[in-house]
């Protein structure tokens, strides 16, 4: 066998090479191909930078940027169910006033065809079938009313409808606040009483005398006494001259605000209200409650329980600020 020579060897050893290099290169552009699709079809993913804290701000805003889309969508999406509907209704109106419309005429061309005679016929019909149904109104809401019943109307009648002043023994309450507490008004005015033969000795060098009494059962009694010289024109009518010690005023002030027990309490069994009212006697007695302005409803409870024990009641209304009082110019408790 003859030996390859070396021009024939160079140009082999040539093409070897070329063929490598070409599969080489025809391997790097199947990757940069391969690379290049996955590259297109991969997700874009924007990274964000910043601390931890912006981050979670900025997805706050993004959710609440997503919900008020979805609120603006929702309320679009009503906006136009309410639309259609308001559409639809109104050609259901269009209808229904065409189709009254075309009963109304073709109603009044047959009448127009009617003789006089049936027309009158006709038009009585018409008058007579409106007012079975105005009949048959009527009836319905007559049977409703009948079916609903009536709440009934309490009318309270008490044992002397009448007023009349109260001369003889009292009871006395304030109250105050929703708080009824007894008034030992008569046991301070005996006191008082002792207080006068006393005090006119200190009106020898003055002619004013104010004083207090008590507290007694939780009220203190002020009291002012003052001393009159007799006119001339009223001695001789009484036939001797002199001084007069008179009673001014007195005011029952309670030592705090916050005395007695609640209208409900005291209308309880074993109250200190219904133990004042046992030391009197029902149609012997009657009962005078000095009533405050914030109390009035609270006075209609008890009005009510002394009725029905049988006691005359007197109710003397006072204002914020103002206290129990009596003079000789005042006037008596007119009681029911």
């Amino acid at each position: 066998m003859p030996r390859p020579s070396r021009a024939t060897a160079a140009a082999v050893g040539h093409d070897s090479f070329l063929d490598i290099v070409a599969n080489m290169v025809g391997i790097l552009i199947i990757l940069v191909m391969v690379v290049g699709v996955r590259v297109k079809n991969a997700p874009v993913v924007a990274a964000i930078s910043g601390n931890a804290a912006e981050d979670r701000e900025l997805e706050k805003d993004l959710a609440a940027e997503a919900s008020m889309r979805n609120d603006v969508l929702k309320a679009a999406r009503q906006i136009g169910a309410v639309q259609s509907e308001t559409l639809a209704q109104s050609c259901r109106r269009d209808l229904l006033a065409t189709a009254v419309a075309a009963l109304q005429h073709k109603i009044a061309s047959r009448r127009e065809r009617m003789d006089a005679q049936s027309r009158r016929d006709f038009d009585f019909a018409s008058s007579l079938a409106l007012a079975r149904r105005q009949v048959e109104q009527l009836q319905r809401e007559r049977a409703d009313v009948e079916k609903a019943k009536a709440e009934p109307t309490v009318v309270k009648n008490y044992p002397t409808p009448l007023s009349r002043t109260v001369d003889g023994r009292e009871a006395h309450f304030q109250l105050r606040d929703g708080r009824i507490v007894y008034v030992p008004l008569s046991v301070l005015l005996d006191r008082l009483r002792d207080e006068f033969h006393r005090s006119k000795y200190k009106l020898r060098d003055r002619t004013e005398v104010v004083d207090t009494i008590g507290p007694i059962d939780g009220f203190r009694l002020k009291y002012i006494l003052v001393r009159h010289e007799i006119p001339p024109e009223t001695a001789v009518e009484l036939g001797y001259s002199g001084q007069i010690i008179r009673l001014r005023r007195a005011l029952f002030i309670p030592v705090s605000a916050g005395l007695g027990e609640t209208v409900d309490a005291a209308l309880a069994e074993g109250s200190e209200f219904r133990g004042a009212l046992a030391k009197f006697r029902p149609g012997r007695h009657a009962v005078t409650i000095w009533t405050y302005q914030d109390s009035f409803a609270e006075l209609r409870k008890i009005k009510d329980e002394l009725h029905r024990l049988g006691f005359s009641c007197a109710a003397r209304p006072l204002e914020n600020g103002e206290f129990i009082s009596g003079s000789p110019e005042g006037s008596k408790s007119a009681a029911q």
